[in-house]
């Protein structure tokens, strides 16, 4: 295949620059110890359960029973904002009666009725016995008690190692009816409890079919006498991913367009399904609706995967976001963009692109015709076309994308010649222009890899605008393997395998407005 120099021979250089490494206004800002708050003091903002047992009062959460207002059953308060994988959580609670406890990586059972959560909780209690274990709500029940450590191998055996002390000493270091510091640090299978800087438990669990490497997070407001539980100070950092695993986000973007077209969240929703089946180490969580309500979303990713509208409303340019990628990108987290998230304006959000994935749809110079591919090359030699087969899709195929100068570390992952008469529309921003006019005959880069000379990766590709190209085996795995290689991971030898349902095609899709009678 022809290098990606023959496809930028004309094309005018744009000067890259650096945006400041800040956060932009309006997102949580992490202490110097890389805690972000996740409760505001002030309201319930972010968090969801049942509105007669939890109220914020005095800067804090409270959860509370009565004699005369009972839960029927353990209920809990869930963080809607985000899921947790590895990370660090601290918090101070006060508890007057009962027994109470933080859910993480947990999951919510609607089958079982509103604000059920089932899985791993740091325990404590106004009493003696259960404050540090682990408990697993709906599930094996205690992992570890306090002062032990704990292997739960693979066949679901318990293993102690050496003992962290006695639960009489331990309990000393609990204030009883007075506030404490909880600390919940979970890195792949080890899961640790601390109570006022003291560890309580330390557990390892090996048993795959039952543990939890994510899931939601969630308070609990336990069934039985009248208690009343209070959270403050409620702090998370996420961690680095242990084991060698990567982590990738996905950011969907909103509906825009007619059935079928644009379907953000569907098309994220079942690449990750594709993704997670393929058995690889790769976490990955999708945000709908635009930029994630999660102020702590992209603090661990190895990747980010934008797929959404773009141009002025693309979800990287509202309040300053462009700086906050740019910190990631500079400490090496890959960028990939997908159909219209490819394009931004040339002056706000071109340069960046052009650092971060090495081009991008610039208005006025690229163009988006619907058009029919023909005469396809893969860059057979790149990880991402491993696998991949020449494929014909009918889809909105940008082309003539603008890339950066010079183009070192740039591979054309897929190209084609569009048709002459997409070349014949009138001039406009995305239209045509003397340019695109003149080189009739071309090919033109449609997908694109790039390995920046600091470390990090990048991807773009131009198609996707009809989501039933999904079920384009060559045109998935393409996509698939581009994921996986933003990520930092080496794709297969034959590429990512997956296999789409009509059912798992139709899932997800966004509710379209009816037309009025």
């Amino acid at each position: 295949m022809a290098s990606i120099r023959s496809f930028l021979g004309v094309r005018r250089p744009v000067a890259a620059a650096l945006l400041a490494a800040a956060f932009g206004a309006g997102t949580a800002r992490a202490d110097e110890s890389g805690f972000v708050p996740l409760f505001d003091g002030t309201s319930l903002a972010g968090w969801e359960g049942k509105p007669e047992f939890w109220r914020v009062e005095d800067g804090a959460i409270v959860g509370e029973t009565t004699a005369e207002k009972p839960t029927q059953g353990n209920t809990f308060l869930i963080w809607r904002q985000g899921a947790l994988d590895d990370f660090e959580l601290a918090l101070r609670y006060r508890l007057t009666g009962g027994n109470s406890g933080v859910q993480y990586r947990s999951r919510e059972l609607t089958d079982v009725g509103p604000f059920v959560v089932g899985g791993y909780q740091g325990d404590f209690e106004s009493g003696t016995k259960y404050s540090g274990i682990l408990y697993e709500e709906k599930g094996r029940g205690i992992l570890a008690e306090r002062g032990q450590r704990i292997t739960i191998t693979a066949d679901g055996r318990k293993v102690p190692g050496e003992p962290i002390g006695t639960a009489e000493d331990l309990q000393k270091s609990i204030r009883q009816g007075d506030w404490n510091e909880l600390r919940i640090v979970a890195q792949g299978p080890k899961l640790r409890h601390f109570i006022n800087g003291q560890l309580m438990s330390e557990t390892v669990d090996e048993q795959e079919g039952k543990r939890a490497l994510e899931g939601i997070l969630a308070l609990q407001l336990h069934a039985g006498p009248p208690m009343k539980v209070e959270f403050k100070d409620i702090r998370l950092k996420r961690l680095r991913l242990a084991d060698g695993r990567r982590k990738l986000v996905m950011v969907a973007g909103r509906p825009s367009h007619g059935p079928g077209q644009h379907e953000h969240r569907a098309g994220c929703l079942l690449l990750e399904k594709c993704l997670d089946a393929a058995g690889l180490p790769l976490v990955t969580t999708v945000h709908d609706g635009g930029w994630p309500a999660d102020p702590t979303a992209f603090d661990n990713a190895d990747a980010i995967f934008f797929f959404a509208d773009g141009g002025g409303g693309h979800p990287a340019l509202v309040s300053n976001r462009l700086a906050q990628i740019d910190a990631l990108a500079g400490r090496g987290v890959g960028v990939a963009c997908l159909h219209y998230a490819v394009e931004v304006p040339k002056e706000k959000g071109g340069p960046e692109f052009l650092t971060w994935l090495g081009g991008y749809f610039e208005p006025h110079w690229s163009v988006n015709p619907h058009w029919t591919l023909a005469k396809t090359e893969l860059a057979a030699s790149h990880p991402i076309a491993r696998g991949v087969k020449p494929f014909v899709t009918n889809d909105e195929w940008y082309y003539h994308m603008r890339f950066r100068e010079p183009a070192d570390g740039l591979t054309p992952i897929l190209s084609a010649v569009p048709p002459d008469a997409t070349r014949e529309r009138p001039d406009g921003p995305h239209s045509n222009n003397p340019t695109v006019r003149s080189e009739k005959g071309a090919r033109e880069v449609l997908a694109w890899a790039y390995e920046r000379p600091a470390g990090g990766r990048g991807f773009g590709c131009t198609g996707a605008h009809f989501h039933n190209n999904w079920q384009n085996d060559d045109f998935r795995r393409l996509m698939l393997n581009a994921l996986v290689w933003t990520s930092g991971l080496d794709v297969p030898s034959d590429g990512v395998p997956s296999a789409v349902t009509p059912e798992q095609l139709a899932a997800n899709l966004d509710a379209k407005p009816q037309p009025k009678k």
